[in-house]
């Protein structure tokens, strides 16, 4: 995956689609964010870099409960790719 702003909008979408709020802001986050599950928020670093920011919706995004069916259709592709790599991952460290 490439680490450019236009991958960084494409999944902040995924979690904005699915009704949840993304914020970036100030503060000690000691894995880069915050999840309010019961608002549907999402608190990010604000000083991540792109990198950063990629990374840590990457780790992010397959904790969220995210209902596929509210997905645009380059979203949902995305999202699948996400949970594959995701799982690959778990696998990878069992």
């Amino acid at each position: 995956m490439k680490y450019t702003q236009t991958t960084l909008n494409k999944l902040a979408d995924i979690p904005a689609e699915a009704g949840y709020i993304l914020r970036y802001e100030r503060g000690t986050f000691q894995s880069g964010y915050c999840i309010l599950e019961s608002k549907k928020v999402v608190v990010l670093n604000k000083y991540l870099t792109v990198e950063g920011r990629i990374n840590t919706l990457l780790d992010l995004i397959p904790q969220l409960n995210i209902p596929v069916a509210q997905l645009t259709e380059e979203s949902s592709k995305l999202y699948t790719q996400v949970m594959a790599e995701a799982g690959q991952q778990a696998n990878e460290e069992a």
